[in-house]
């Protein structure tokens, strides 16, 4: 069994869904193993991940209108520190998730025909948000 790690850097210009599948997939390969397990791992707490639908963009459009209902600003939130998108960013990342683990079988991806791995930027300014990727296998 061999192991490989890497972190991506994505830069996020503003809130939404950014798919970063074509920079996972173009990495898993580069490692050229068969059979294995994908973790990719979110470092903030702001942000997050998600595997969803990348046919149809309306689908991340209600995903982030969704979401904003879920965890609207100005609720009247204690933690405010960092402004009004603060707190609701900490609770859209729970609701999705900072973590995936993805198959590798026959040296692809295990993603369905219209699954794309996406970074969701919770906050409304600019960030360069940290992925690390791992990949166990052989």
């Amino acid at each position: 069994m061999r192991q490989s790690a890497t972190e991506l850097v994505i830069a996020t210009p503003r809130p939404g869904l950014h798919e970063i599948t074509r920079e996972v997939v173009h990495w898993t390969a580069e490692q050229a193993m068969g059979t294995g397990l994908l973790t990719v791992f979110c470092r903030h707490t702001s942000a997050s991940l998600t595997i969803q639908e990348n046919a149809a963009p309306e689908v991340q459009t209600d995903i982030v209108r969704w979401l904003s209902r879920l965890a609207p600003e100005n609720d009247g939130y204690a933690h405010d520190d960092e402004g009004p998108d603060d707190m609701p960013a900490h609770l859209k990342s729970i609701l999705t998730g900072v973590s995936l683990s993805i198959p590798l079988i026959g040296g692809q991806l295990s993603l369905g025909t219209w699954q794309g791995i996406y970074l969701c930027e919770h906050r409304r300014a600019p960030h360069r948000r940290r992925i690390a990727l791992h990949l166990f296998g052989n």
